[in-house]
């Protein structure tokens, strides 16, 4: 629960989220997800009514291979795969079943693609015709899937790039609406049956939603405080080996730092009763009458110095730009006025002096 949650149980044995000055029924689902979370054995080891005929021998040999394993069966013993009485866990399944949707209908990405910045309803509707599609299968093939479909469908921009030169990208960082993509994936509560995954698009912005709430005792305000937790600790280790993820516990910051090279706005949490929601915006971070007041040129810059994220000295700058010496240090004292950049040396004659990000 976060900050101003509690959960109490009455003498009924109902349980409640208390939210403020509002207590919130909680239903079974919701109940057994917050057991889950408080530290009770993971869903994604508990078992399932099926069978190893029934995963993708593809799938299973190309993994028993990566980790080096002798057998299929000694593969899922060596990744808690299987229960100790034998049975295959709801890792296994989601992981390397021909179809997990036959036991998990909802355990799919759906993306959509909007005309317009806001949903809109009925008539007004702004979905664009042909842009929602549900991406099933297994959890990899899922997020290769959904990689792909939001790769192209993903609206573009003409930026400033490294080598000086306006060329087309996406309005949201690769890196950044990926590891979203990922961790909505790999950290969803799949006990919660009946919703899904949504990867919405604007011409603003992404957002990625997926059911359940951040676990324990955590600020969704201050999402770069939230430690390192896996709901789903067997999906997150083969995704692991399978180079999906890295265990790091660095996803959020990852997320971040995509968007604050890039000068856009800071990724924003919002958490329901049942669901997260990343909301990654292509806003500008500056504000308005900053970006109004600054020179195409002084804006251009800026861009190379995000590029590159780390301190510039004036010579690199110009060398990037392809602007004259003169012009460059004009643009970055209007820069520096403003608290975009800072200059740190000893003297204006310190060969080692150089200009970073505010």
């Amino acid at each position: 629960v976060s900050p101003g949650e509690s959960v109490h149980e009455t003498v009924k044995g109902e349980c409640y989220l208390r939210v403020g000055d509002e207590s919130r029924r909680l239903n079974f689902a919701q109940r057994r997800e917050l057991e889950f979370d408080r530290g009770s054995e993971p869903f994604d080891g508990t078992p399932v009514q099926a069978t190893t005929a029934e995963l993708d021998p593809e799938q299973i040999e190309a993994y028993r291979s990566r980790i080096g394993a002798a057998t299929p069966e000694k593969m899922l013993e060596a990744r808690d795969l299987v229960s100790r009485t034998g049975r295959l866990t709801v890792a296994a399944w989601l992981l390397f079943a021909l179809r997990p949707q036959s036991l998990y209908p909802s355990a799919y990405v759906r993306i959509l693609r909007y005309a317009g910045e806001e949903r809109g309803v009925g008539a007004g509707m702004t979905l664009l015709e042909g842009r929602d599609v549900r991406c099933e299968g297994s959890i990899p093939e899922q997020i290769d899937e959904a990689a792909r479909v939001i790769d192209e469908w993903m609206p573009r921009v003409e930026a400033l790039a490294a080598d000086g030169k306006f060329h087309s990208r996406s309005i949201i960082p690769r890196d950044a609406w990926l590891e979203g993509l990922v961790n909505a994936v790999l950290h969803r509560s799949y006990s919660m049956a009946g919703d899904h995954i949504r990867v919405e698009i604007f011409p603003n912005r992404v957002e990625i939603e997926s059911p359940g709430r951040f676990p324990g005792l955590v600020n969704p305000d201050s999402p770069l405080k939230i430690s390192r937790y896996a709901r789903n600790p067997r999906i997150v280790r083969v995704c692991s080996d399978l180079g999906i993820s890295r265990e790091l516990g660095e996803g959020i910051k990852r997320i971040f730092e995509e968007m604050r090279s890039k000068g856009l706005t800071d990724p924003v949490y919002q958490q329901s009763s049942g669901s997260v929601r990343l909301v990654l915006s292509s806003a500008n971070a500056l504000p308005r009458e900053v970006l109004e007041d600054l020179p195409k040129q002084a804006l251009g810059v800026l861009d190379a110095m995000r590029l590159e994220n780390r301190p510039l000295g004036t010579g690199e700058i110009v060398s990037l730009t392809g602007l004259t010496r003169p012009t460059v240090l004009r643009h970055l004292r209007r820069l520096q006025a403003n608290s975009i950049v800072i200059w740190e040396g000893q003297s204006q004659s310190d060969p080692r002096a150089s200009w970073r990000l505010a």
